[in-house]
Order: C-alpha cells, then structure tokens, then sequence
C-alpha cells in the first residue's frame, strides 16, 4: 500500500491544474483561429472553455464522491456499464499515444532548429526516453517534472498578460494605444458569426488535457481537496490563460496582420513587439517547455488510462500492475506507440499512417465530455434525496447544463463534417470507434470469464 512519500503533493496538483492544459495548441495554434476569425475569436475561445467547465464540474461531482485514477472510464463503467468504459477508455489511451508521438515530432523539430548537426528524429526519441525515464522513476518523479515545466507556462503567461495589458492602453514603452483593433478592422466579426461557431470546434481541443488534473488529485496525499480544487478553478483558469491571452493577442496586432503561425508563433510574435531582450529565443523554449509538458503528462495519463483498463478486464492484467506507484508495463507500453509512429513519420513520411493516427483521434475529446456528461446525468438521477445533499461538488441545473453539453458535442459534429478538414477527422474517428465495437464481443467474454474466475475464488 502506497504511503504519502508516493503520492502527489498538494502542489503538484495544483501546478498540474493550473498549466497542465497550456500547450503549442494556445502558444502557437491560436493565431489560425485568429487569423480565420477575427477579433471574435475571444468568443470562441470563451464558449469552449464555457462547455469544457460544465464537463469538468460533472467530473468533479462523480470524483469527489469516489476518487479513481481511471476516473471518467470507471465512472462510465459504474453509470452506463462495461461497453461504455471499453470505449471511452481505449479511445482515450489511443489519443494520447497520438499526443505523445505529435509532441515528440514538434519537439525534435525545435530542437534540431538549435542544433542542426543531428536529425529531428533523433531528438524525438531522446525526448521520449527522457520523459519515459520520469515517468518510470516513481509517481513523485512524474509529479515534480511536471510541477517544474508547468511553473514555466504560467510564468510565461502571466508575463505575457501583465505586459501586453500595459502595452494595449499605451503604457509600454514604444507602444500606443491599440484597443480599437477590436473593432476598426472590418469589425469585430469581419467574417460573420459561423467562423465564429466553426472556431469552437477547434478551440475545444486545446482544452483536452484538463482531466488530468483529476486523475492526478486522485493520486494525492488529499484526493478529495486536490479534486475540488482541479474542478472549481478552471474557468478562471480558462478565462485567464487562454480567453485573456487571446484578447491580448487581438487587442494589441490587427488581426489580418498577424502573421502566419507556421513562420512564426503569435505569443513569440507580441514579445517581440514589447522589445524585451531576447524575446524570440525565450517564447521558443517556452514552447519546447510546453512541449515537454504535454509528452510528460501525456504519458502519465496513457499509463493511468491503460493500468485502469487492464483493473477491469478490458486489457492484459499485467499491465495493472505497479511498482513504486508506477503501472510499469502501462508506461512502456503507451511508449511504444508514440516510437513507431515518430519512426514511420520520418521513414515514410508519404505513407499517411501518422495523419492517420493524429486524425482518427481527433474526437476523442468531444467522445470523453459527451461520455462524463451522460454518465453524471445517469449517475445523479439514480440517487436518493438524501445522496444528493451529501454531495460535496454539486453539477448545476442538473440535467440540463449536462444536456447541453451532449447537444453542443453534437453541434460541433455537425459544424466539423462541413468543413473540409474536420470531415477528415469525424470519419477517421469513427473508424476508430468503430473498430472498437467490432472487438467488444471478444472482449465481453474475456471479462465474463475473469470476473466469473475472481467470484469462484473469493
């Protein structure tokens, strides 16, 4: 049985809370919605954020009650059944074995732009065994690198905040007063509001990553404060990082002046503005630092959701098993997904597999709020009177705020199979799923049978 020296501290989950979610996505993937949106794009972000907060406050009323570091696939479990937590739960780990190997790519690519003397790959798979070793040390291994890679992200942020609100009233030096590129350039929504709805189907990704706090808080020394805390801080969280970073971003450049992400990142764009020393290198090893981050707590939670599988039948049973606080087995074998696709992107990179595997994982997100959202709703109206006023994390207006959720989940599907590239990843995803269904009877019956084992002993 773990003691405390294995388990998080209180200010690894709040460090994990608060820049767990700050990744390339906002860094470097907020200047295309801008760029396609306008300064309306504050909307988008802020609806995003506004879904992915009642799907957090779900969550966090079914972990206050019982902590579980499979969390969502086990509350899918008890509240829709096997078949749900089966799904949710493969699709989760898939996903992140796509995160893990995409942030292993970006982050060879940055660091062979330092030093060209070595391929990119070559960088990627040192970046995978470097986070594959903190990741194996211990729990609390995994705990203090992240506690340090996200205090730079926050760091960065809040730099970045405090000077641009100096810089957008005129009260930086060499700047002037540029509120009005809110609204003077073609107005606030130039391009009218459906890019506006079609922006929250891509800003809602860059959230995916806000459960981990959940799962690490479960792991704590405190489970139950270390939830409360994950669930009731996000929307400021959102508000601040992303909704005030992108409001900065459009307050301060016009924004069809903002130039192409590809050539440059609009956050190491604005620091070069505000004419601090050194600002394009610093933006950029924040980036790798965000980079680092999302590998390193990638694979943490690739390794919880596949130890969490193999508990409940639906995964080899020694990948269950932990040494240290650490599912081992889980650890490499999240792992190996993420070489053989760094791999194949640099041997083949024409073959299309790596597209593949980053696109057919792409709903995984909306898949995991639509899951927690009929799960709480399930779970909640399967209560007494007296169950409910003991909750201690209360889901407002409950059922409706959850419907809303599954109804917004729906919308950006639809919104998502109009558009070019996200009909791309709505079909690839769905073969994913589907695939996943075709294996449940094999997999129901190698349940039926572990479980009817496990009885017979007992």
């Amino acid at each position: 049985m773990d003691d405390g020296t294995k388990k998080l501290r209180s200010r690894h989950v709040t460090m994990i809370t608060l820049g767990g979610i700050i990744g390339a996505s906002l860094f470097v993937g907020s200047g295309n919605v801008v760029r396609s949106v306008g300064p309306a794009a504050v909307i988008s972000y802020l609806i995003g954020g506004l879904l992915v907060f009642f799907a957090m406050r779900m969550l966090g009323e079914m972990a206050a009650t019982r902590p579980a570091v499979g969390s969502f696939m086990e509350y899918a479990r008890v509240g829709l059944g096997d078949w749900a937590a089966y799904i949710v739960g493969w699709l989760y780990w898939y996903f992140w074995v796509g995160v893990i190997a995409f942030e292993a790519v970006v982050g060879g690519a940055i660091l062979n732009g330092w030093m060209p003397g070595l391929p990119p790959w070559v960088f990627s798979i040192l970046l995978l065994l470097l986070f594959t070793g903190t990741n194996l040390v211990s729990l609390r291994s995994f705990g203090e690198v992240e506690f340090w890679l996200a205090s730079v992200k926050v760091l960065a942020i809040v730099i970045f905040l405090g000077v641009g609100v100096a810089y957008a009233f005129g009260l930086w030096p060499g700047s002037q007063f540029s509120i009005p590129n809110l609204w003077t350039h073609d107005g606030f929504a130039p391009k009218g509001m459906w890019p506006v709805i079609a922006g929250v189907a891509v800003v809602i990704f860059s959230y995916f990553g806000t459960e981990i706090a959940v799962m690490a808080a479960a792991e704590s020394i405190d489970p139950a404060k270390g939830i409360r805390q994950a669930t009731s801080t996000v929307i400021w969280r959102i508000l601040l990082f992303f909704v005030g970073g992108v409001l900065v971003i459009v307050t301060i450049v016009p924004w069809n002046e903002l130039p192409n992400p590809k050539d440059t990142a609009p956050f190491a764009y604005i620091f070069g503005l505000f004419g601090l020393p050194g600002a394009k290198l610093f933006m950029t090893a924040v980036i790798l630092t965000a980079v680092c981050s999302v590998l390193n707590s990638g694979l943490y939670s690739a390794a919880r959701m596949f130890a969490a599988l193999a508990g409940e039948g639906f995964a080899p049973k020694i990948v269950a098993r932990r040494a240290r606080g650490v599912p081992v087995a889980a650890v490499l074998a999240s792992t190996i997904g993420g070489y053989a696709a760094v791999i194949v992107n640099y041997l083949a990179p024409e073959s299309g597999i790596f597209d593949f595997i980053m696109n057919s994982a792409g709903l995984v997100a909306l898949f995991v709020y639509a899951f927690i959202a009929l799960t709480q709703i399930h779970l909640r109206s399967a209560m007494s009177d007296e169950e409910v006023a003991s909750l201690k994390l209360k889901m407002w207006l409950h059922p409706w705020l959850g419907y809303l959720v599954i109804a917004s989940v729906i919308g950006i599907l639809i919104v998502m199979f109009f558009d070019e590239a996200g009909r791309t990843q709505v079909w690839t995803s769905l073969v994913s799923v589907a695939v996943l269904v075709a294996f449940w009877p094999l997999v129901r019956q190698s349940v039926k049978k572990r479980r009817a084992v496990s009885g017979s002993l007992s």
